[in-house]
C-alpha cells in the first residue's frame, strides 16, 4: 500500500491496471483486482474524464477508413499526426506530434504559441488516446503558467509514456520496447 500511495501521488491518473503493471516492473506480483481493493481501502482513485464527452454531430461526413484490413506489424509502417491545443492557466498553446501506430511511441513533438491557419483534420483512435492522456494526465493537472513550463512538463510526460508507462495494447510493455524491438536489425554482413 505504501508503494501504491507513492506511485499514485506521482501519477494520479493511474488506475488499477496501470498501477499493477508499474508495480510488476518493480518486482511486485499483484493482480489488478487486489490493487483496486487496496486503492478503495486507501480511499484513492484514478483521475480521469467521464465517458461520452465528444460525439459526432448529425450530418457529419463519415470518411472511408483507409487502413481497414492492413496488418501493422512493425515500427515505422504507419504514423499518425495531429495538432491539439493544450490549456494553460492563461491561454493555451498548440502541440503537434507524430506517433508510431505499432508501438504507440511518440516519435516527435513540438509546442507552439501560434498557428498559421485552420485546416482539415481527422482524428484517429491512437492519437485520440494520446491526446486524452496529455490533456487529462498532464495539462489539466498542472495548468502551467508559462509556455516553457508547459514544454518541460509535456516533455517529461511524453518521456514517461514512451519509456516507463506500460501500454495495454503492447501486453504491458512500454512503447519504446515494442518500437525498438520491431525495427530492422543490421545484418552481420553489413559490418
Amino acid at each position: 500500500m505504501k508503494r501504491i500511495d507513492i506511485i499514485h501521488l506521482e501519477y494520479p491518473f493511474a488506475g488499477a491496471r496501470m498501477l499493477r503493471d508499474l508495480l510488476a516492473r518493480e518486482g511486485f506480483n499483484i493482480g489488478r483486482r487486489h490493487v483496486g481493493t487496496l486503492m478503495a481501502k486507501m480511499g484513492i482513485e484514478a483521475m480521469y474524464r467521464k465517458p461520452n464527452t465528444s460525439r459526432r454531430a448529425p450530418g457529419d461526413t463519415i470518411w472511408p477508413y483507409l487502413l481497414r484490413g492492413l496488418e501493422i506489424e512493425r515500427a515505422n509502417h504507419v504514423w499518425a499526426t495531429d495538432i491539439i491545443y493544450i490549456p494553460m492557466a492563461r491561454g493555451f498553446v498548440y502541440l503537434a506530434a507524430a506517433i508510431d501506430w505499432h508501438g504507440r511511441r511518440v516519435l516527435a513533438w513540438r509546442l507552439s504559441t501560434s498557428m498559421d491557419g485552420k485546416g482539415c483534420w481527422r482524428d484517429n483512435v491512437f492519437f485520440e488516446r494520446a491526446r486524452r492522456s496529455i490533456k487529462y494526465e498532464e495539462a489539466y493537472l498542472y495548468a502551467c503558467q508559462a509556455v516553457r513550463t508547459a514544454r518541460d512538463g509535456i516533455g517529461c510526460f511524453l518521456n514517461f509514456c514512451d519509456t516507463r508507462r506500460p501500454h495495454s495494447s503492447n501486453q504491458a510493455r512500454t512503447p519504446d520496447v515494442v518500437y525498438l524491438a520491431s525495427l530492422p536489425q543490421p545484418s552481420a554482413q553489413a559490418a
